[in-house]
């Protein structure tokens, strides 16, 4: 079951940022991260694998709430990160602090040594993936990743999770769409045509995480 990755449309993707089931969904997607704790992993991995100066970028990095926890972590400085995201910048965004409003598959990607991705790649196809994986900078180091992973069980307890929290109809649809778009063993490395420069890791978190590093 599910052995091969099925990329549907989300529905966050199709309302306006202002949409009320728009905002609440991303609200939700707070207790979603919470539970499936890929904030506290993507800081434990870059603060312990980064080297001191290495800049990041965070590729579909929405509100921000990832990059300004790396930021207030110590990870990196404001001059040291980058976003990207198809929305713009956010209010709160620190000033010197770099962002870039656009379509990452159309933009070259900026050149730091370290790449986070937060339930945002499953959303592209192999065929786009192995795009990205062309942008990545000479520079970059690290990458770091947590994505849906496609197991069957995670749709039933998501499922379950969505009744127990209340989740709204938004949620409820992008989790199940995130789920069947999500990864399995070396499908990301292979998909982003990682060389044989880059050596990987794939891990899992028993609430749907999968957990993703690659280094040179």
């Amino acid at each position: 079951m599910m052995k091969e990755r099925v990329i549907l449309p989300e529905l966050l993707d199709l309302l306006s940022p202002d949409d009320p089931d728009a905002m609440r969904a991303r609200d939700e997607m707070l207790q979603i991260n919470v539970l499936m704790g890929n904030h506290r992993w993507i800081e434990r991995m870059i603060c312990r694998h980064r080297e001191w100066g290495w800049r990041i970028t965070e590729l579909g990095a929405g509100d921000g709430a990832l990059s300004l926890r790396l930021l207030a972590s110590g990870c990196c400085t404001e001059a040291s990160l980058h976003a990207f995201d198809m929305a713009r910048r956010p209010p709160h965004w620190p000033e010197a602090a770099h962002w870039t409003s656009g379509d990452i598959l159309k933009q070259a990607l900026p050149e730091t040594e370290i790449v986070v991705a937060n339930l945002f790649l499953h959303q592209f196809t192999g065929e786009e993936l192995r795009l990205i994986g062309s942008r990545l900078s000479s520079v970059a180091r690290l990458i770091v990743a947590s994505e849906p992973a496609r197991r069957w069980i995670h749709t039933l307890t998501g499922r379950l999770f969505c009744e127990l929290a209340e989740l709204n109809h938004v949620q409820r649809h992008d989790m199940q769409a995130s789920i069947r778009a999500g990864f399995r063993g070396d499908e990301l490395r292979e998909a982003l045509a990682l060389d044989s420069s880059w050596q990987t890791s794939v891990s899992h978190h028993p609430c749907g995480a999968y957990r993703f590093m690659a280094w040179r």
